[in-house]
């Protein structure tokens, strides 16, 4: 009777385990931006709103390396090889970037909602003031959807396919 229970508890614990480890999303691959169908209008995070091409988060192509605890992505801008590393425990991350300053530190916590995950991001803005970015990842019939909340509160839209 003792083992019974005891085979039944565990086959509990497992299937609330694999339910909640099926619920996060692997993220990792190369990616390319989908050409827009149309350029963004005005106001629409086509740029500086959301991040727009700079820092490590900008739209062109990237590399994302996802294991249990971080997320990696790495860019090319210009001449210079961008990584960005998230911790995936709602803990907060620190990354350098360069900005038209120079060089400059950014926050960042990432944390799960069901299968997206949520990259909140704070920086220092031109005027010493902190600015925060939000980006939410998922996934849309095999491509990666990443979408910014802008300063002026609207949302940029970037579709991703993966190239390997």
């Amino acid at each position: 009777m003792k083992l019974a229970r005891t085979g039944i508890i565990a086959a509990a614990i497992l299937s609330v385990a694999s339910v909640a480890f099926a619920q996060k999303t692997d993220f990792s691959g190369s990616w390319a931006p989908e050409a827009p169908a149309a350029a963004p209008a005005a106001g629409a995070g086509g740029g500086a709103g959301g991040g727009g091409g700079r820092g490590g988060m900008g739209g062109g192509p990237m590399v994302v390396k996802q294991d249990a605890t971080t997320l990696t992505v790495e860019r090319t801008q210009g001449e210079n090889k961008i990584v960005s590393v998230y911790k995936l425990d709602g803990t907060e991350s620190e990354n350098k970037q360069m900005g038209r300053g120079g060089e400059m530190v950014t926050k960042s916590t990432a944390k799960w909602d069901g299968a997206k995950l949520v990259i909140s991001t704070t920086r220092t803005g031109p005027d010493g003031a902190p600015m925060t970015a939000a980006q939410t990842w998922s996934m849309e019939g095999g491509n990666l959807v990443i979408e910014t909340a802008g300063r002026d509160g609207a949302t940029q839209k970037r579709i991703y396919k993966k190239t390997t």
